[in-house]
């Protein structure tokens, strides 16, 4: 079914969809499992890599409930096609500035409605989120302080997702650079 969000203001939007953090949830993994699976059968051999990326990937660590999907597609992708797929399947599309397009799972007009999911499509590079979310794996010290830091932003941003998402960009930036260092060309392509 298809979501219509064209009539709901940002304030509205903000309520609906409030800051949330959990404790680390084991099925997280399974539903990455399931959406690879399902994103197999849409795309096909255009996939060139995906990944569980974010806070929910990391075992062991809080996070908002949302499973964050890298999804690395060859430049000849039918984009069009695999939309009108998932949006026949609910999804709804975003276009941040970094995807080429963003597919969401799980928002509803009346706020989250099952598992929240989203897919960031783009071509193949060499992602810092790769290299954080590894980080914050071998480095359980740094993904005890990046909770204190999600924790305390929650409590200052609790309706404002762009604000808690930049406030934690700095944190993020040093802990990918220095990964980028210690896992020097982990992720390039080719």
């Amino acid at each position: 079914m298809k979501q219509d969000f064209s009539l709901v203001t940002e304030e509205e939007l903000a309520q609906l969809f409030p800051i949330l953090l959990e404790p680390y949830n084991p099925k997280w993994k399974i539903y990455f499992l399931q959406e690879k699976k399902y994103l197999h059968t849409v795309f096909g051999d255009s996939i060139v890599r995906i990944n569980h990326i974010g806070s929910s990937s990391v075992e062991g660590l809080m996070a908002k409930p949302t499973v964050d999907i890298l999804l690395e597609v060859k430049e000849d992708t039918d984009i069009e096609k695999a939309t009108e797929t998932l949006l026949d399947a609910g999804y709804i599309v975003n276009t941040p500035k970094r995807d080429i397009i963003m597919y969401l799972k799980g928002y509803t007009p009346k706020g989250f409605q099952g598992q929240a999911v989203h897919i960031h499509v783009r071509h193949p590079d060499d992602w810092g989120e790769l290299y954080f979310r590894d980080y914050l794996f071998t480095h359980p010290d740094i993904a005890a302080e990046y909770a204190k830091l999600k924790v305390s932003l929650k409590e200052k941003y609790p309706h404002n997702r762009d604000g808690y998402t930049d406030a934690k960009g700095e944190f993020i930036r040093k802990y990918t650079d220095m990964a980028r260092q210690e896992y020097a060309g982990k992720y390039q392509i080719g």
